[in-house]
């Protein structure tokens, strides 16, 4: 509230002043762990993607107008309730400790965003027309962070990657992640202004009170105080349909945005190989050479179904991260096996397997074409760029040993590679990304802009569950709108399958199964906008977000100023 000077001066202020309080903490607690419900439910594997908004709004309304220690705690509820359930398949087989701690950090960020949502309350005040984009804003904004920091950020759980059957997904051709993520939020800030002003709204046309405290505008009300309506029962709800109907219209006008539905360039056979793992978790690989011979063995079928005219001769076959247990490039078993494979079945094969080195104590986690007649291609070898810290390198390892012991189970960090992913297999150019890193912009851009026409994503989520393997073909669904190409993901265990550049799923596997698909492909050598811009989308955006926080302070400095 404003001071006020103590002769009875009339007042006069500089900024608008806020104009009723809060919501209740008994009514913000739950909403702030309904918000991370919300958004919990909007991902895979339950994909109800609506509830991204509705989420977004709950904790917006939760966090506004609190004092920013309240806004913290509000928005950590909100990370707690969302991120717990999300990255639960962390602790499958690792124990609790490391899904307690990325939990408890990631649930920090979310702390962030809700202090800024009660920093920024000012603004909204003066404003209330500019909350939806300050909503939008502050959540790229966060996830900006979230997605680079610490150790090269995490970005699991954006906005965006709960939008993989929704309209909203055809954004990312035009401004990528970022720009869904701004969108997602933008509409949850425009549900929340029209709740906000529609409780209002009802409250201020009730009954009149019978005591003169009832009858306080602003006082007693959770709320606003009185909408400036003029008593038509049209111009009271304005303000509560106009924003739900922009948010409707929001959704339903992204089917406009145009996508690529097929390539525009040479038709191609690909055929995908899940071999499948003896067991899974973190001895998944065992049994030495256990999950190389599932691989070649699949493969082998698989040109037995070929030579019986059963199934089209595939242009190429991609097996998916870690199908060698054994570095193939120094042992001569491991390599010819996978020799034998390709040699069968005619066609070159995108391996991906843990190499040694290039120093003692490291190895590789790669991606290595491997030709039927002359094996290994050491020049088109992609070596991962972005190695997951804590589970294929571990930073601090002295500091880390002190919380767990078990940072000791990984021996050798791997190192990161230097180059994007471009690998050149005859006349197709593959995008190959492994893991987590179809995550990250920058790794995925970086292949496309180097010539890529098809995404490829090498996995293995023999240490996970479904949950995850479904969340992850959510982002490979987003990176072929986003940068119009056909793509894959090639699972050890599932889930595997095609992507067309509109989205659309095709021949997905089970999961802990083994299968085979086989589609033919038509490549694409365009650019979208957003391949095009890069990650100019973002930086205007969280540049917008920190203007808004730094609106906000000189806008409460003025309201802290005396009258007169």
């Amino acid at each position: 509230m404003l001071d006020r000077d103590e002769t009875p001066a009339p007042t006069v202020i500089s900024a608008p002043a806020v104009v009723g309080r809060p919501l209740p903490l008994r009514v913000a607690v739950p909403l702030a762990v309904a918000a991370g419900l919300a958004l919990l439910v909007a991902f895979p594997p339950y994909g109800v993607w609506p509830l991204a908004p509705v989420g977004v709004a709950l904790l917006a309304a939760a966090a506004h107008r609190r004092r920013l220690r309240a806004g913290a705690g509000l928005g950590f509820l909100t990370g707690l309730a969302f991120f717990a359930p999300l990255l639960a398949w962390t602790n499958l087989h690792t124990g609790y400790l490391p899904w307690v701690l990325l939990t408890l950090l990631q649930a920090g960020y979310l702390a962030l965003l809700g202090t800024a949502t009660a920093w920024v309350s000012p603004l909204v005040d003066r404003a209330r027309w500019a909350w939806p984009a300050l909503t939008g804003l502050l959540w790229v904004g966060q996830e900006a962070l979230r997605d680079r920091t610490p150790f090269g950020g995490f970005p699991w759980g954006r906005l965006a990657f709960s939008q993989d059957d929704s309209p909203l997904l055809r954004l990312a051709a035009l401004g990528g992640a970022p720009l869904v993520t701004f969108v997602v939020a933008l509409i949850g800030g425009l549900l929340v202004t029209a709740v906000w002003r529609g409780w209002a709204t009802a409250q201020h046309h009730a009954p009149e009170p019978t005591t003169a405290s009832d009858a306080a505008p602003g006082a007693d009300s959770p709320l606003d105080g009185p909408a400036r309506t003029g008593g038509a029962a049209g111009g009271r709800w304005a303000p509560v349909a106009v924003p739900a109907v922009v948010a409707v219209a929001l959704t339903a006008g992204a089917l406009l945005v145009p996508v690529a539905s097929a390539g525009s360039g040479a038709d191609v056979t690909v055929a995908i190989v899940q071999g499948n793992v003896p067991r899974l978790g973190l001895d998944f690989n065992a049994q030495r050479q256990a999950v190389l011979n599932n691989h070649v063995d699949a493969t082998i079928e698989l040109a037995e179904r070929v030579a019986a005219g059963q199934q089209r001769r595939p242009d190429l076959v991609v097996w998916p991260e870690n199908s060698s247990d054994i570095d193939p490039l120094r042992n001569p078993t491991a390599g010819a096996r996978i020799s034998q494979a390709a040699d069968t079945i005619g066609a070159p094969i995108l391996v991906g397997a843990v190499l040694l080195g290039p120093d003692a104590g490291q190895v590789r986690n790669a991606g290595i074409l491997w030709h039927p007649g002359t094996g290994a291609d050491l020049e088109q070898l992609y070596t991962k760029r972005h190695p997951v810290p804590f589970a294929e390198y571990v930073p601090l390892r002295d500091v880390a040993r002190m919380v767990s012991k078990k940072v000791d189970l990984i021996r050798n960090d791997f190192v990161p590679g230097s180059t994007p992913g471009v690998v050149r297999a005859g006349p197709t150019v593959l995008g190959d990304v492994i893991c987590f890193e179809v995550a990250y912009d920058e790794v995925v851009r970086d292949t496309v802009t180097g010539g890529a026409q098809l995404l490829v994503v090498q996995t293995n989520n023999a240490t996970f569950d479904v949950a995850e393997a479904r969340q992850q073909m959510a982002m490979v669904r987003l990176r072929a709108v986003e940068h119009g190409r056909p793509a894959l993901m090639a699972s050890t265990v599932g889930v595997s399958g095609f992507v067309a550049p509109d989205g659309r799923v095709s021949d997905a596997t089970g999961f802990n199964t083994r299968e085979v698909v086989v589609r033919q492909l038509r490549l694409d050598d365009g650019r979208t906008l957003a391949t095009r811009l890069g990650w100019w989308p973002e930086v205007a955006l969280a540049a917008l977000a920190a203007a808004a926080l730094v609106g906000a302070a000189v806008l409460r400095r003025r309201q802290r100023v005396r009258p007169g």
